[in-house]
């Protein structure tokens, strides 16, 4: 099973600023910072901790900050022609889905369950 989702916006975002619920997180350097579409809403665990991996144009990047309801931040910064609409992979080929239970405390099968029915499927 892959999870799949897509970058919202993208925005520069200076040293020393926060992101994410109660500015959880704070820049430590200019960061370039992906709002994606996924959320706990969606069944993404609020467990979740910075530095949790997704990927994007096949590259690793660390989720920054809270995990909000509809969204989470991801920091970009290095990976080029992330834009509107980019693909986002959040478990699946080259993300185990184990590895992403880790960051979350938890089992993969909780997570392949946990995924909520608002969440598009596409028969492969």
């Amino acid at each position: 099973m892959s999870l799949l989702s897509t970058v919202l916006t993208v925005r520069e975002v200076s040293r020393g600023e926060r992101v994410g619920y109660g500015g959880a997180w704070t820049a430590p350097r200019d960061t370039r910072i992906a709002i994606v579409a996924a959320g706990y809403g969606d069944g993404l665990h609020r467990s979740f901790t910075t530095g949790t991996p997704v990927l994007i144009r096949k590259q690793r990047a660390a989720l920054v900050g809270r995990v909000s309801m509809d969204m989470i931040a991801v920091d970009v910064t290095g990976i080029p022609g992330v834009e509107v609409g980019t693909s986002v992979m959040l478990w699946g080929e080259g993300l185990p889905v184990e590895e992403v239970a880790r960051h979350a405390g938890t089992i993969p099968y909780e997570l392949l369950c946990g995924v909520s029915q608002r969440v598009q499927l596409e028969p492969h």
